[in-house]
């Protein structure tokens, strides 16, 4: 397993497990955030209402697990003080994550850039859901690897 800093450009990682979306976990998120919208913490309401006939997570959710996905395939290196979330490019929700489906993340380096402190990486992510053909999420997250001083 490669670490973050030995990638380059066009390395395409995928995670091997799928993540279940719980109720739960949609309910801690909305209490996180204070989005207490229906259509992600009411199931009776949603069975009647939602045109999706059950609750869904967050975007911001899904998104949110980007930064942990892309660490779970990855190895880790002694040449790595720290990794820095440095931001999102764009960020686009294209399907609706329903509550008790399946969803996992696969990435594509596509820049790499030399910083004072580090490297800065462009990663490309999608977010699958299980037995979709559309993505969840697509967008472009960048990471910095803040390498250890030399020396």
């Amino acid at each position: 397993m490669k670490s973050l800093i030995d990638l380059q450009v066009g390395d395409e990682l995928i995670q091997p497990d799928w993540t279940d979306v719980s109720q739960n976990a949609v309910n801690q998120f909305a209490d996180a955030t204070g989005d207490h919208q229906w259509i992600h913490i009411d199931v009776p309401r949603c069975e009647k209402e939602s045109p999706f006939g059950t609750t869904i997570a967050h975007g911001f959710m899904t998104a949110s697990m980007l930064p942990q996905a892309f660490s779970s395939v990855l190895g880790s290196s002694e040449k790595i003080a720290s990794v820095i979330n440095y931001g999102i490019d764009n960020l686009r929700f294209l399907e609706p994550v329903r509550v008790g489906s399946q969803i996992r993340f696969a990435f594509k380096v596509t820049e790499r850039t030399t910083k004072p402190s580090g490297t800065l990486f462009h990663v490309s992510a999608t977010c699958s859901i299980k037995g979709s053909d559309k993505p969840a999420l697509v967008g472009t997250f960048l990471m910095l690897a803040v390498e250890v001083p030399a020396g």
